[in-house]
Order: structure tokens, then sequence, then C-alpha cells
């Protein structure tokens, strides 16, 4: 080997050492090395602009553009409400399947966000023992599909630049419906290893919240416990105004009846939960002022409002703005929104109007203190467009009709023009991260390549190679990867083993795609660290859950879920 393949080589294992023992992010490690193979004239500049023109890395960024409109819809919010009953079997298929099944087609890591609140609120069975499967649900749902997993098309990106047409839509298909489906019920079987523990203390400031159970309202004629209003994530229903009287504690056979207000006390970041439910107006939204952008104020000691309620003052008039939400620390608010009289220091969620602040009657009142963003709801229209719109691209890219990146340029552009997103959110939402490492992992394995250091690689275990059976090889490869996707990230250990696997075909003469599937699976099959894969970190954060339990859980799921992936892939392509 000469200099040049001694200091590629250097870097790959540098990128990988980096990845296991430091806590830098992966983008930083992965751009240092990409700075150091310039730097170095291990590449050139062309190089790297020709990774970040991949098709596979244009079609991931549009597809986590494409579903994070997609989340804004109410259909997994109001699926999530109801997943959790009084039999602990039924809660746990209902999360099963919803994660399931919906992680195939949308973003994983946002379909567990959505669904930790209602799973850490319920009333019914300790979180801990639903959190983890919830993880591993979608983890293993979004192995079904090409685009189930930024894993697959990172995988599927490296496959285009080494001139392979790159997977089909269903080539995931069949190995990760058999495993996903035969992990779910293993999981099922050993949720009585799972910790009963105490839910994790969330600390928010919590706000005062009314909204208004209009005629069309679909909470009418149904009990508090049949509305699963008990299953807001950090949403507290404290009260019901009604005819004039409050109803508090508002039990759980509390029947709502059209003109209730419910009185609500918790997160405001969480707030878009109750503006999913269908005809239940939040009291900004009456003044039609709720937007994306809210703005915090504080009332100051000498404000001209103190002792006045909302209602008295003609709030919205005086300064463009309606109040979303109140909190008072040091003390319990009750009764209508509107009827709270107002005092110094009260903290205000202002929903504002083009002219709040231009009004000059703000500082005599307010500290502004800062702007929140919440989740406000698409109009009827607006989710029939991005739910439909989804389906039928992914539809007619699955059919081969249309190619996935072409239907996804175009949807996007029609969420544009229909107002579900806008320019400004979408470059708010460009995964740069991710492209970073997606970027520098493309350019490591060009390094790789072209400096020849997988010909010496291949060279050195040849004489291993020509006489080990390609399941062996198949199994190596799959190993390693899975090993480091528990080590650092799933992306990282595609992007890093996906070339040894490219080595390992050229030397042994064996069609490409089962070691390509072998390494996309294998990055998924994070079930035993916390760390390796998003969804895992995610439930462990919201949880108290320590890393032995995830050992203890996930050791069996990784054990089935990889013999069933190799078993087939044998098969199939007779190795």
């Amino acid at each position: 080997m000469d200099i040049n393949q001694y200091l590629v080589l250097a870097i790959f294992a540098g990128t990988i050492l980096a990845l296991v023992v430091t806590d830098k992010r992966p983008s930083f490690i992965f751009s240092s090395s990409l700075l150091a193979l310039i730097a170095s004239q291990q590449l050139v500049i062309g190089d790297v602009f020709n990774n970040f023109t991949n098709q596979g890395l244009i079609t991931l960024v549009l597809l986590l553009l494409v579903s994070s409109a997609v989340d804004k819809t109410a259909l997994i919010k109001r699926l999530g409400r109801t997943l959790v009953t009084a039999s602990f079997n039924a809660s746990y298929w209902r999360l099963f399947g919803l994660t399931f099944f919906s992680s195939a087609l949308l973003n994983n890591t946002a379909v567990v966000a959505s669904l930790i609140g209602p799973v850490k609120q319920n009333q019914y069975h300790h979180a801990s023992r639903l959190l983890i499967p919830l993880s591993y649900s979608a983890i293993l749902g979004g192995t079904v599909t090409l685009i189930g997993t930024s894993t697959n098309l990172i995988v599927d990106s490296f496959l285009i630049e080494h001139g392979h047409p790159g997977f089909n839509f269903w080539d995931f298909t069949l190995y990760g419906l058999v495993a996903g489906l035969s992990c779910g019920l293993l999981m099922f079987l050993m949720t009585p290893l799972l910790p009963a523990i105490a839910n994790k203390n969330t600390e928010y400031k919590s706000y005062f919240i009314e909204a208004d159970v209009e005629q069309d309202c679909e909470l009418i004629g149904k009990s508090v416990e049949e509305n699963h209003l008990r299953n807001l994530p950090e949403l507290f229903l404290i009260e019901i105004a009604r005819d004039g009287k409050l109803i508090t504690p508002v039990t759980p056979e509390v029947v709502i009846q059209s003109g209730d207000k419910l009185i609500f006390s918790g997160n405001i970041q969480h707030v878009g939960n109750l503006s999913h439910i269908k005809g239940l107006k939040l009291f900004a939204e009456s003044n039609g002022l709720l937007r994306e952008n809210l703005t915090e104020v504080i009332i100051s000691n000498r404000a001209q409002i103190i002792g006045k309620s909302l209602k008295a003052l003609g709030f919205r008039a005086l300064f463009d703005a309606a109040v979303v939400a109140i909190r008072r620390d040091g003390e319990s608010l009750s009764g209508k929104l509107g009827e709270i009289k107002l005092q110094s220091g009260d903290f205000l969620l202002l929903a504002t109007g083009p002219d709040f602040m231009q009004r000059h009657n703000l500082t005599k009142n307010f500290f502004i203190l800062s702007e929140k963003k919440v989740e406000t709801k698409l109009s009827r229209l607006q989710e029939w467009l991005t739910l439909g719109g989804f389906l039928l691209t992914i539809a007619l890219a699955a059919t081969s009709v249309l190619n996935l990146t072409t239907g996804l340029l175009f949807f996007m552009a029609i969420l544009v023009i229909g107002g579900v997103t806008s320019n400004n959110e979408i470059k708010r939402n460009i995964p740069i991260n991710l492209i970073v490492v997606i970027v520098g992992a493309l350019s490591l394995a060009t390094a790789l390549e072209k400096s020849g250091v997988i010909t010496q690689i291949m060279q050195l275990i040849g004489p291993w190679a020509s006489s080990v059976s390609p399941i062996w090889a198949l199994v190596l490869v799959y190993v390693l990867t899975l090993i480091l996707t528990e080590l650092v990230t799933n992306n990282a250990a595609a992007a890093l083993m996906f070339p040894l696997a490219y080595g390992l075909v050229q030397t042994l003469g064996v069609p490409i795609m089962p070691f390509a599937l072998a390494v996309a699976f294998a990055a998924s099959a994070s079930f035993i660290s916390p760390y390796g894969y998003q969804t895992n970190l995610l439930v462990f954060s919201a949880s108290n859950y320590r890393f032995k339990h995830f050992i203890k859980f996930g050791l069996p799921i990784s054990l089935c879920y990889s013999t069933i992936v190799l078993s087939l892939l044998k098969y199939s392509y007779g190795l």
C-alpha cells in the first residue's frame, strides 16, 4: 500500500473511532473527514459535488420534507388518542399495528414522536411497558418498503452511485413483513420482561387553555373516557364550563355537550393536539388569529389592563391579538378564559395580527419574551390534498408508473400551492445534518475505491473469500453492520459498510442485491442499544429506562430478526 492508501485508511478508521468513542454529532465527524480528504488531495471538489446530486440523496430529502407536511394531518394524532385501553393486550396490538404499518410509508421517527405523548399520558398501564415496543415497532415497520427508513434510501443511493439501477419499491417487503410480524409476536410474548416504572416528570410551565365545543364537534354525546381526553399528551382537562357553572373535578363519566367550554392545563407546545379534534375551537381560533408563530408576553407591573378581564377589555381590538393561553405562577386559574381578571406577572401566549407590533400601547402593558411555534391544523381540503396526494404518489412509484423522485418533487410543489407548507418552512425542514452525513459517507466511499484501498483489502482476504461460501460472506457483512449500528448510528453504519460489501461482491462474483439488502436490514436492526437509532433515543429520553432494559428485551428481538432476514436472503438468492 502506498502513502495515499494509508492516509485514506487512517481517515476511514478515525471516522469510525470518532463515531464510537466521542459524543460529537455524526455530521461534524463526517464533515471533518470530508475536509481531511480534500485537504490531503484524496478527493477533488468535483467528487463532492457529484455526491450532492446523488439521486438517492435527493429522493431522501424530498421524502423527509413531504413527511413533515403529512405529519401535520390529524390522522396519526386522532388514532393515537384511541390506542391505549384498559386491556393491555388490545393496547399492545393497536399500538404495534398503527406504528408498524404507518412507519412503512411515513418517517418512523415522526410516527414515534407523535405517539409518545398518548402512551405516556394513558391512565391504564405503565408507559415503560409500551414505549420500547413502540420504538421497535417503528424500526420493524421501516424495513417493509424502500421509503420506510432513511437507511434504505442511503443504501439505494450507494447502489445508484455504483451504476446499479437501485432498489424497487417492494424489494424489502417480503423480508420486512415476515421479520417484522414475527418480532411483533415475540415482543408481545416478552412484555412481562419490561419494567413497570413511574413516568419521567417533564418540566414545563402549565398554561391555562380554553376550547369551545361547537355543534358539529365529534366529542358530543360521549364521555370524557370514551373521547380519550385523558390521553392527550401533557394536556389535562381540569374543568368544564356549562350553562354558567363549572364542573370540577372532571370525572371520566362526564358526557360532553354542545356549547361546553373545556378548560385544559398543560404544555402549550402540545396545543395543536386540541386543534386537531373536529369541532373543538380554541379561544384564539374564535378570534380568527390562531397561527403557527405565537408571541409570549408578561404583563408589566404598571399595565393599564391589570384587574380587567379579556372580555371587558376587548383585547382583540385593543392589541390586534388574541390570547391562546394564560399562565400565572404560584396560583391555579379557574373559570372561563375570557372572564379571568389579569394580574401583573401573568404570562400570556398571543396569536398576533399584522398590526400587533405597531400598536403604541404594547410597552405600557407587556414585556415581550419570545416567539413560540405551535402546529396549526390544516383545513379538511388541505388534509385530503396531503394524504391523498401522498398515497397517490407512493402508489404510482410502487407500480413503476412514475419515478419516485419525480413524483415527490411535483407533490411538494402541490403542497406549496395548496398552502400546506411554505418556502420558509421547507428551508427550515431541510435535513442539513443528514445531508452532510450522507455526502461525507459517499465521499469517503469514493476515496476508498479511488485510492485502491478496497482493492488492497480484497486482495488480502482473497484466499479466504475464494474458499468460503457466499452465505458466510453475507453473514460477515451483516454481523459487522449490526455491530456498527449499535455503536454509532444506523445511517453511518450503512454508509461505512457498503464499500466493504461491494468489494466482497466484486471478489466473489455474486449478485450485489442480497449484500445490499443485508447492509440495509442490519443497519436498521438497532434493538440492543438506546443510542443506535433515533426512535430508541426518543423513548429512552421519555422514560426512566436504563441501558440494561434495552439489552434484556432487545437481544432476543435482534436474534430473531437477524435469523429470519439471513434465512430469507439465503433461500431467495440461492446462496
